[in-house]
């Protein structure tokens, strides 16, 4: 059974493009409302599930977070496969910067992974909140992956970099 976000439809919390904009605990500037540092926010979810999570090639939505939940998973499977050739740290770091420097694509453009997974932009603004907020989660998430992907010594954890080789729901990683 996969792994669903703990976070429910709260009318209180902005969306974009049907995405909710969850509170994280970070400290890189964006849209996204900063959450209280003793609880798990929605990077952390997804790390947690991640491993568990990429073995399903379907996944019922149950709350817009769970959108959300989808869109990481997917990242981190992406991160991973950047992170499989970097035998250290310092050049896995490196890697996770050059990804997080690509243009994010929102719903409606060429590249974004999952198309009908949110809904299409009504304005620019939209789109462009959407955009600074996935740009947002994309940097946390790496800077996070990263302790995961790699022991305290700067080289590789096996147990998270053979993640890499798993399609998450059927879908090929160029």
């Amino acid at each position: 059974m996969v792994y669903h976000s703990s976070f429910i439809d709260d009318d209180s919390i902005t969306k974009a493009c049907g995405c909710p904009l969850l509170p994280l605990k970070t400290h890189i500037k964006g849209p996204a409302p900063a959450s209280d540092p003793d609880k798990a926010d929605i990077v952390d979810e997804a790390i947690t599930f991640f491993r568990a999570n990429v073995f399903f090639k379907n996944f019922h939505v149950k709350s817009p977070a769970d959108k959300l939940l989808i869109y990481l998973t997917f990242y981190i499977n992406v991160a991973l496969k950047r992170l499989e050739g970097c035998r250290t740290l310092a050049v896995g770091t490196k890697a996770i910067i050059n990804l997080g420097l690509e243009k994010v694509p929102v719903p409606g453009e060429p590249g974004f992974p999952f198309p009908g997974l949110f809904t299409l932009p009504v304005s620019q603004e939209e789109a462009e909140l959407l955009r600074n907020y996935l740009k947002q989660i994309r940097e946390e998430t790496s800077g996070r992956l990263l302790s995961c992907a790699y022991r305290a010594n700067g080289f590789p954890n096996k147990w998270w970099l053979a993640f890499a080789k798993r399609k998450f729901m059927n879908i090929v990683i160029l």
